[in-house]
């Protein structure tokens, strides 16, 4: 059940975003998609696979374990249930906010998530464009999250599809006017916020970690506001990675495995 909701919800988002892109691009692609999207796409099905095979339930798992047992905060904290799935949704992404950092940061982690950013382009397929083992950490760091706070069970399916649409909604190769991109970038992660993360300059790259909610960044002081282009001639990817020759479906997977680059 839990994931049928997931892939019900995101195919239905990503084709919403990929009709739009092709409709309404923001900026004009340096590679075809014929070129990128079996790569990115083919991660994406590589990604699912392992999971299904391994511990991709294991947060749906161990919420429902933890809630039995009665273990974690919100199981032994009195409070109404709509207020312990709102806390939870928070922190959750508030944790999820910590994590995108620490992948930046820590040298053995960033070797991982350099896959994510090493796409030259920016639409909605490099939102699922992620190697293997960092999707499974990721779900680990979620299941001592989820136990830890005593998520209710209906919070961690919530989070995990605002957090694939709020994705594959700020990865998309679209902008919106102005002035919806203002009003809305004060409470979510747009588009053009998140491109900003996905710029080839360092500093850039360096901020704006946020996946849904926008806030965080503004708190911790990680915001960036806009770059030093416009968002339709900054440079997307990392200076380290050019030869699109090399990021092949086989090439990312041996990525981490290879001497690292800048950093």
């Amino acid at each position: 059940m839990e994931a049928m909701v997931r892939l019900g919800v995101f195919l239905g988002i990503f084709l919403l975003m990929a009709a739009w892109e092709l409709l309404r691009p923001k900026r004009q692609l340096s590679l075809e998609r014929r070129r990128r999207w079996p790569v990115n796409l083919g991660l994406a099905i590589l990604n699912v696979g392992v999971m299904r095979l391994s511990i991709g339930a294991a947060a749906w798992l161990a919420t429902i374990w933890a809630t039995e047992q009665q273990i974690g905060l919100f199981n032994l904290v009195s409070m109404p249930s709509w207020l312990s799935i709102t806390l939870s949704l928070l922190l959750l992404d508030l944790a999820i906010y910590a994590q995108h950092i620490a992948a930046h940061r820590w040298r053995w982690f960033w070797r991982l998530h350099q896959v994510h950013h090493t796409d030259m382009d920016f639409d909605t397929t490099t939102a699922v464009r992620f190697h293997p083992m960092e999707i499974m950490l990721s779900m680990l760091y979620k299941v001592v999250l989820v136990v830890l706070l005593g998520a209710d069970p209906v919070a961690v399916i919530a989070f995990e599809v605002i957090l694939n649409g709020c994705a594959l909604f700020n990865h998309g190769n679209v902008g919106l006017p102005p002035v919806i991109e203002r009003c809305l970038r004060y409470l979510m992660v747009t588009p053009d916020m998140h491109r900003i993360h996905h710029s080839a300059f360092q500093p850039e790259t360096d901020s704006n970690y946020g996946f849904s909610l926008s806030c965080w960044d503004r708190l911790f002081k990680t915001y960036c506001e806009q770059a030093r282009k416009t968002q339709t001639e900054m440079t997307i990817g990392l200076d380290e990675y050019r030869d699109s020759a090399e990021l092949g479906f086989v090439g990312l997977l041996a990525l981490p495995f290879r001497r690292l680059r800048g950093r």
